[in-house]
């Protein structure tokens, strides 16, 4: 079997953020395709399998790349609708917006949970399999929650993926 005449390249280069040009390379690649094939990746970045490997598990110590997930079609799952609900919280101890942060995300069809600044101190993005089921998740777990002071739903009618390079 011919030795594989790449050469490992140059020692990395930590750029801002301890990145140099081919760990951004492999995160933007494993983003587009988080099962890309080891030698699939060494091919597209220039750089050895070995060093592509090491490289890899080097990004996941670090929690560059965090995990891998899959793209899962809801509808697929019978929870084809989606919805962001803004929320604001009314209740000002520590204690109660702990309990709240720690709930949602363990509740049925929520996704993510966002801390954000602005009117709203919450989104949070859920799936529902009806119309009903969404206005009853709403009702049970938000409006009835005593630290929710205002739950405002926006269906999700289309959801549209950035492309892993376009932020470069």
């Amino acid at each position: 079997m011919p030795k594989d005449r790449r050469s490992p390249g140059p020692a990395p280069r930590p750029a801002p953020g301890g990145l140099d040009e081919v760990d951004r390379k492999l995160v933007q690649l494993l983003t587009a395709d988080g099962r890309m094939a080891n030698n699939a990746l060494a091919e597209a970045t220039g750089i050895a399998p070995s060093t592509c490997l090491t490289r890899v598990r080097s990004l996941r110590e670090r929690g560059v790349i965090r995990g891998f997930h899959a793209d899962v079609d809801l509808g697929a799952l019978g929870q084809p609708l989606q919805a962001l609900i803004a929320i604001r919280i009314g209740a000002h101890s520590r204690d109660e917006i702990d309990r709240f942060r720690a709930k949602v995300p363990a509740l049925p069809g929520v996704l993510s949970l966002f801390h954000v600044s602005g009117a709203n101190d919450y989104l949070l993005h859920v799936s529902a399999a009806t119309p009903d089921a969404l206005r009853e998740f709403v009702l049970d777990h938000l409006t009835a929650d005593p630290a929710v002071s205002h739950a405002e739903t926006s269906l999700i009618f289309e959801h549209i993926r950035a492309m892993p390079d376009a932020h470069h």
